[in-house]
């Protein structure tokens, strides 16, 4: 045995046993690996090939290149305006998402009565399925019998439009995003009980107050959490869909005109799947440079326990 774990390590042939635990690990892990190159890389490479073409549905298909690309950047002005729209939606409704999330997580963090039954109740907004949510924000806007002006209507405040105005819709969007934190929340509050309580009392044999505990020890603790979640958060605003399809059909006057809407509706409205591939392209294309730049920023911000403290 000691002979064949020798051999092993050294790079030259195993004996039986660990033979027999390589073809195992192989085949089981086999069905992963076959199903990321068929169901993902494979589509992936098809979306690229379809890109340089000019085909719709139910016509053929003719090879054209880079002229997609520069449709793209050239003519179309839906491009430009749907992009713009997903990045401020970005923006807000991120934001805004880990600042709740982050705020009720630590008001969760406290030994409160009751703790166990608010964790549940706050994250059940997670749970409503995302086209329901998006029915029920459509009432709450909703400006002639919505919930929220029949609120400022009773306080003597001013309406609003709410979704049905080019000015307030992407604003009114990105704070029903924020019903959602539940996932943030609980991620938030999972980094919070990890900070070790003596820099806690440290700061207070120091003097220090809540304030002086957050900024110094809560804080600088809880930044890789934030990263986690700024990421997360920044990849599934990129990809918003549900909200522009079921409320606003990407109005009005496309103030809500998502990137991924605007796909959808290019491939499956108008038939232009090539030209749809090459959309969904520079999206990967978007995310993966918002996703590297917040990595790079990362290293000025995120504070680890481990390692050289970066």
């Amino acid at each position: 045995m000691a002979a064949s774990t020798t051999t092993a390590r050294a790079g030259r042939p195993v004996g039986g046993l660990a033979r027999m635990e390589q073809r195992w690990g192989v085949l089981l892990a086999l069905p992963v690996v076959l199903g990321f190159l068929v169901f993902t890389i494979g589509p992936m490479l098809a979306s690229f090939v379809i890109s340089l073409t000019d085909w719709t549905i139910g016509g053929e298909v003719n090879w054209i290149g880079l002229d997609n690309y520069r449709q793209m950047f050239g003519d179309d002005d839906l491009f430009g305006t749907s992009l713009r729209v997903t990045l401020f939606y970005t923006l807000m409704a991120v934001p805004l998402t880990l600042t709740v999330g982050f705020g009720v997580a630590m008001l969760l963090n406290r030994d409160i009565r009751g703790r166990g039954l608010f964790r549940v109740l706050y994250y059940l907004p997670v749970l409503v399925p995302s086209v329901a949510s998006a029915v029920l924000w459509t009432w709450v806007y909703n400006p002639e019998f919505g919930l929220l002006n029949q609120l400022l209507r009773s306080a003597g405040l001013p309406t609003s439009q709410w979704i049905y105005d080019a000015d307030t819709a992407l604003p009114s969007l990105a704070i029903m995003s924020a019903w959602g934190f539940g996932n943030a929340a609980v991620i938030f509050l999972a980094g919070l009980q990890g900070v070790p309580r003596h820099l806690y009392e440290a700061i207070e044999m120091d003097g220090g107050g809540p304030w002086a505990q957050f900024r110094y020890v809560t804080l600088p603790m809880m930044t890789p959490t934030i990263f986690y979640n700024l990421v997360m958060g920044l990849i599934a605003t990129f990809q918003v869909f549900n909200e522009a399809y079921v409320m606003t059909s990407g109005g009005p006057d496309n103030a809500t005109l998502f990137y991924n809407y605007y796909l959808y509706r290019t491939a499956f409205s108008e038939g232009r799947l090539g030209y749809a591939s090459a959309l969904a392209w520079v999206l990967f294309v978007v995310m993966i440079v918002v996703t590297a730049l917040v990595f790079r920023s990362a290293r000025r911000w995120v504070y680890y326990e481990t390692g050289d403290g970066r």
